[in-house]
């Protein structure tokens, strides 16, 4: 291939590469600050679908900056009746975006029942471990219904 050829293919290729973008946007016209589980849990139960709680699992991410001053809530997944994916990948991406110090996890238990299951204290050790690595910090996981909550920093569970 001539000089002139392999220029050109390189110019071919460099079009055809895709751009990553980034952004995040707030509102500090208002300040919301999260001071324990009963503040999260009121403040999540408010955002979200309440004619969905009880027929479909769902997982959110709350991010707040170090003075836990809340940055944004995060839609996560929409599962099944008995599942949602929960991936921590996604998770880091949108709290580096936003500059998140602080992370909650939160999801809902159409069921009704508040205990956690294998899979949700598995997600929640994955989740600090990878959150450890980057300097931020998995305040709580929160499982929630309409009425009640459970959460992982009040039980000792983080």
């Amino acid at each position: 291939m001539d000089e002139q050829a392999f220029s050109s293919f390189l110019i071919y290729f460099t079009m055809d590469v895709a751009e990553i973008k980034v952004s995040y946007s707030t509102n500090h016209s208002q300040s919301v600050v999260l001071n324990n589980s009963r503040s999260t849990y009121n403040l999540i139960l408010s955002n979200w679908d309440k004619d969905i709680i009880e027929f479909q699992e769902e997982s959110k991410v709350i991010m707040v900056n170090r003075a836990n001053n809340l940055l944004g809530i995060f839609p996560l997944s929409k599962g099944g009746m008995t599942g949602t994916v929960v991936d921590v990948r996604i998770i880091l991406s949108v709290a580096l975006k936003c500059h998140a110090s602080g992370i909650f996890l939160v999801h809902n238990h159409p069921s009704g029942n508040l205990k956690p299951s294998e899979a949700d204290k598995q997600i929640t050790r994955k989740l600090k471990e990878a959150c450890n690595l980057l300097d931020i910090t998995l305040i709580d996981h929160l499982i929630i219904t309409k009425s009640d909550y459970y959460s992982f920093a009040d039980e000792r569970q983080l």
